[in-house]
């Protein structure tokens, strides 16, 4: 029986927080720095988005359908694509067009919603797929969470909403001697299908590429599909789960990590037994072989594989709580432009400043953060928060005034 390579991208871009002041508090609602935004988007447009969907097109009409692709677009990355490049949301489309590409389903913010609210997380999960709708003509049918994160209990509820294949980590401290390598189930609904990313070969390409301290730099297509092939010859199917912008911005084109994934389609099927499938069509080929058992959340950060990067101290937990603590009374404002900046609050990436871990993770960190020390990423997040707040109670205060007369 044939084998099964599954490519899947993460494609996002944060609202990133302007420098927000104590006494801009009651004073200025404008949160969000549209400026870094714009340039930031641009930027990573030019190195990533553009000639990489470029080139994932030119890979899908050489090998006639043979090459096949999963994307992960959020929704504010959908927004900011509309406002600042819609040349790249055209890319996606065209990419959309082959038919070999599936478009997953996600929550609309990046949220972390999964961790704090099944209504909230269920909300933004059906405006993603409307999203991805209205842009690309397709209704999701595979799900992943923002930053892979997954439990038993969340799996449930993702099944729960109608899909049947999910994405998630491949944790060692979950599964133990088990090969990350096959399909599993989730525990508490059987139908919930489990991919589960081979962590080792992701990072082989997302992290480690350009490393020339690495001895296995430099890193070769033919090199490369012997390890996939390697791999599995006992397994079945391997998942490659990265951030898109791996190309281009995280390892710069003068690394030759397109060259790498120019040829890499080309080594893969010519010298392994391995085919190029998307989440759906995996779970559609295989059959789980057991249920994967996740009683707290794992994810794809991080050495502890957890949801430590978000909410893993004092700081963190203190912006998450106060933020979730307001979902009943801002939906009930039905303020659209309140509901809207409650959301963007909820990117993930505003907690993942906030973290103050050390060593090899600090590394990476530091690397993805705007601020000098989480202490400043948690300050100004928590003076945003709190013109927030005035907004929504003077909603509230004005609702009950109108509903009183």
């Amino acid at each position: 029986m044939d084998k099964s390579l599954c490519f899947y991208f993460q494609v996002h871009q944060p609202d990133r927080l302007r420098l927000y002041r104590f006494f801009d508090i009651g004073n200025d609602s404008q949160y969000f720095d549209e400026f870094a935004n714009k340039t930031i988007l641009k930027r990573v447009a030019e190195r990533c988005y553009l000639p990489m969907n470029s080139l994932m097109l030119e890979l899908i009409d050489k090998y006639k359908g043979e090459f096949k692709i999963a994307y992960s677009i959020s929704g504010v990355a959908l927004e900011q694509f509309e406002k600042y490049a819609p040349e790249v949301l055209e890319s996606f489309k065209k990419l959309a067009a082959t038919k070999c590409v599936e478009f997953l389903a996600e929550t609309y913010s990046h949220s972390l919603a999964s961790l704090a609210s099944e209504k909230e997380f269920k909300a933004q999960v059906k405006a993603h797929a409307a999203a991805i709708k209205k842009h690309f003509g397709v209704t999701p049918k595979a799900f992943r969470n923002t930053e892979l994160i997954y439990s038993d209990q969340i799996g449930a509820q993702v099944a729960d909403m109608g899909y049947n294949v999910m994405l998630t980590e491949g944790a060692k401290h979950i599964l133990g001697w088990k090969s990350p390598n096959y399909l599993y189930t989730n525990a508490i609904n059987p139908k919930m299908k489990l991919l589960l990313k081979n962590f080792n070969l992701s990072d082989d390409i997302a992290f480690r590429f350009s490393d020339r301290s690495n001895p296995n730099w430099p890193l070769t297509s033919d090199k490369y599909a012997q390890w996939l092939n390697e791999a599995c010859v006992n397994d079945e199917v391997i998942n490659l789960f990265m951030d898109y912008e791996t190309f281009g911005e995280h390892q710069r084109h003068s690394t030759g990590i397109f060259e790498f994934m120019r040829a890499l389609p080309g080594a893969v099927l010519e010298n392994t037994n391995l085919k190029f499938r998307t989440p759906s069509e995996v779970a559609q080929k295989h059959q789980p072989v057991a249920p994967l058992h996740v009683p707290f959340a794992i994810s794809w950060a991080d050495e502890e594989r957890d949801t430590s990067a978000w909410i893993g101290n004092e700081l963190q937990n203190e912006a998450f709580h106060k933020l979730y603590s307001m979902e009943k009374q801002v939906m009930a404002t039905k303020d659209e432009a309140l509901i809207s900046d409650y959301r963007k609050l909820q990117e993930s990436d505003h907690f993942y400043y906030m973290c103050t871990k050390f060593f090899s993770d600090g590394a990476v960190h530091k690397y993805f953060n705007p601020y000098d020390t989480p202490y400043e990423a948690f300050i100004n997040y928590m003076n945003a928060f709190s013109d927030f707040q005035l907004r929504v109670d003077k909603a509230t205060a004005a609702k009950k005034r109108k509903s009183s007369k």
